[in-house]
């Protein structure tokens, strides 16, 4: 399910979305639980693979989670994008905590933007970012080429009850006056971008909502 829209308007609406309240939630499940499942699945099997001294790119990074679980097993740098000032400033305040501060550098904005003021990075992570999107191929085109050696995402698997329940959601936003809406991108296309880009997949795990995928150069 993929739509235009104008990228202001749809930063606007992330930034609305995920405002103090929601993303002071999410930084308390987070220090209570750690990463959620899917995001789980991604660093294990990135931490499998061998990420010591590597440098990470999280896009949409949220809180911080794949940043600071990385950077404690091993990771020698992070850079942090995210189009919500909310999450920038928890992932601020627990990197801090968790003194991994001097280790991360974060940029509030929006990454297409931004990309070009951006260093190549051996990991890449897009988790939950795709979907908050509405220009995929131009999001998932800039970011696979700054991945020199690992590119992995989560997105929404490709089904026609998510695409309904997309819809469902978007209209309940437009009732709110929030211009933020979330998309099914379709599969085969985010995977041909990536697959252009010199990435293979390497890792492939799904639950009934989300699909966790593993490229590698």
């Amino acid at each position: 399910m993929s739509r235009a829209r104008n990228c202001c308007s749809q930063c606007e609406g992330i930034e609305q979305m995920f405002d103090d309240e929601h993303v002071d939630e999410d930084l308390r499940s987070y220090r209570a639980e750690g990463p959620d499942e899917t995001t789980g699945w991604l660093l294990d099997e990135l931490i499998a693979r061998g990420i010591d001294g590597l440098t990470l790119l999280d896009i949409g990074g949220g809180v911080g989670a794949i940043q600071h679980e990385l950077l404690t097993h091993g990771a020698a740098s992070a850079v942090h994008v995210d189009a919500s000032s909310a999450y920038v400033e928890a992932a601020k305040r627990e990197a801090k905590r968790r003194k991994l501060a001097d280790k991360i550098e974060w940029h509030f904005g929006n990454f297409v933007e931004l990309s070009s003021d951006l260093s190549p990075a051996d990991i890449v992570t897009l988790d939950k970012v795709i979907c908050c999107y509405d220009d995929m191929p131009s999001l998932v085109r800039k970011s696979a080429r700054l991945a020199r050696r690992f590119y992995g995402i989560i997105v929404p698997r490709d089904t026609w009850w998510l695409r309904v329940a997309f819809r469902v959601m978007d209209f309940f936003q437009g009732l709110f006056k929030n211009p933020y809406r979330a998309f099914v991108h379709p599969q085969d296309k985010i995977e041909g971008i990536i697959n252009r880009a010199g990435l293979k997949r390497v890792f492939e795990r799904r639950n009934w909502l989300w699909q966790v995928v593993l490229y590698s150069r």
